[in-house]
């Protein structure tokens, strides 16, 4: 498994749910209070969002370091010289 497909599984949204689903079940089985179990699952929820964010903003910026876009800077004599008429 390269290194796109692990970012791209971690950042899934249906990985998320399955681990909460199990985490939940788990803790049921250990007999843990409805409202603590609704806790943790949020605490979970919550740290998956915080990693996919973190790892597809990592991946966009790595992306955009590959192709750099072009930096156009336009001087004031630049814009004169558009304002003016061709003769």
């Amino acid at each position: 498994m390269n290194k796109q497909d692990l970012i791209r599984k971690i950042t899934s949204r249906k990985f998320w749910v399955a681990l909460v689903a199990f985490v939940s079940a788990l803790l049921a089985a250990f007999k843990f209070a409805e409202s603590d179990i609704a806790q943790i699952t949020s605490i979970i929820m919550a740290g998956g969002a915080l990693i996919a964010y973190i790892l597809s903003e990592g991946w966009v910026d790595a992306k955009r370091a590959e192709n750099p876009t072009p930096i156009i800077i336009e001087t004031a004599e630049d814009r004169e010289d558009d304002q003016q008429p061709e003769p």
